[in-house]
């Protein structure tokens, strides 16, 4: 496959679920739901988008475009109180910053491993599929916060 028509494909793809979480964030009738959790759940939707962004902002941005961005991991479960705009400014930011990091890979760098060391050594893919792997966190995440939302509104 060539190596542009991977690149528009994963921009498409991010972008799409981005817009789905920023969908499901303001489909919320109040601000307070977001922090919500219910029997059986053990993570707020705002903290699910919250660990979103941290994942996408760290695996994209930090380690494949050298943002500088430090990811807090424990304060994605922990905050319970950030306002929804300000998270969805957050969405908007990896929108932007995406596409720019997207675009500069080769087909070299989409087939050579991940330039990260995982906690668990044998675990070793490509950027490639760890793209795909992002994608399919990003979807998994966002399908809770979609079920979150609706056993709330009932």
């Amino acid at each position: 496959m060539h190596t542009d028509k991977i690149t528009e494909s994963f921009i498409y793809k991010f972008d799409s679920c981005l817009d789905q979480l920023m969908d499901e964030m303001n489909a919320y009738a109040n601000e307070e739901q977001l922090w919500l959790v219910t029997d059986g759940i053990n993570n707020s939707s705002g903290n699910l988008a919250l660990h979103l962004i941290g994942n996408l902002n760290h695996f994209i941005g930090a380690v494949l475009g050298q943002s500088g961005y430090v990811r807090q991991r424990d304060l994605e479960f922990s905050i319970n109180n950030k306002p929804r705009t300000e998270i969805i400014q957050e969405i908007i930011d990896i929108k932007d910053f995406l596409p720019k990091i997207l675009s500069q890979l080769t087909e070299s760098d989409y087939f050579s491993l991940y330039p990260f060391e995982f906690p668990k050594p044998e675990f070793k893919p490509t950027t490639f599929e760890f793209l795909m792997h992002l994608l399919w966190h990003l979807s998994y995440h966002i399908g809770q916060i979609n079920y979150h939302r609706r056993i709330l509104g009932k």
